[in-house]
């Protein structure tokens, strides 16, 4: 596995939340990730900066920083010194840029919030991949991640019948915690907390790395099919 975007179309749907907690798993847990942030707000860049020395250090690139004269295929280059690269994207992104971040992507990330608008933006976030992007459904590499969750609420209810209606698995469900807001004002992970503060969160993420893991099986089963989306 190369490269895992996180992507919506809608602002403040948890893109940075999802991306800074992704790559602190993934460098806990001895992988090397690179984290590229595409969006001009900068926040997985200000998340980077803030890490103490005391945790591992990630790579990152300022993605929304760089020159006309930088090729977006460069850009999106997974670093040669690391496993992989997490690619936090911007709101409203344009279709050219969306079929240039998602080219090539091993898995496709969706956080969204439990709410009608959101619920509203993830469809036609999900219709650009499929249409636009020309991710093939049977690939299975979007995966949702419901945010900020209350899970006995009716609209949380809407959203796992929306999601499977479209036959896009719902991953993860993320809690409505405080944890994830002092993790990124103190530059760490979730995984980077102490354990009995964050127990109930990590839960989550145990079937988010499951989710990943069997992505990556997949692509080692079909690596000619995996050719030839990348050509």
């Amino acid at each position: 596995m190369q490269k895992i975007v996180v992507l919506n179309s809608k602002g403040g749907s948890g893109k940075t939340t999802l991306t800074t907690n992704l790559v602190s798993s993934l460098v806990s847990s001895g992988t090397k990730p690179a984290l590229i942030d595409l969006d001009p707000q900068g926040s997985s860049t200000r998340w980077l900066a803030n890490r103490p020395a005391s945790v591992p250090a990630i790579a990152g690139t300022e993605g929304y920083a760089q020159s006309l004269q930088v090729t977006k295929t460069w850009l999106l280059r997974t670093p040669p010194d690391c496993d992989l690269a997490v690619i936090d994207t911007p709101a409203s992104l344009s279709r050219a840029d969306l079929v240039s971040a998602t080219r090539g992507a091993d898995a496709i990330l969706i956080p969204v919030m439990p709410s009608d608008i959101d619920i509203h933006a993830a469809m036609k976030c999900i219709s650009d991949l499929l249409l636009v992007a020309k991710i093939r459904r049977p690939d299975r590499k979007i995966g949702i991640v419901a945010n900020r969750v209350r899970t006995n609420t009716r609209v949380y209810g809407k959203l796992q019948k929306f999601l499977s209606s479209l036959d896009i698995p719902l991953i993860a469900t993320l809690r409505d915690s405080q944890n994830y807001i002092r993790a990124f004002e103190s530059g760490l992970g979730i995984h980077e907390m102490p354990y009995s503060q964050v127990k109930k969160d990590i839960e989550a993420w145990e079937d988010i790395t499951a989710w990943l893991q069997n992505l990556r099986e997949h692509s080692r089963q079909h690596p000619a099919a995996i050719h030839l989306l990348r050509s």
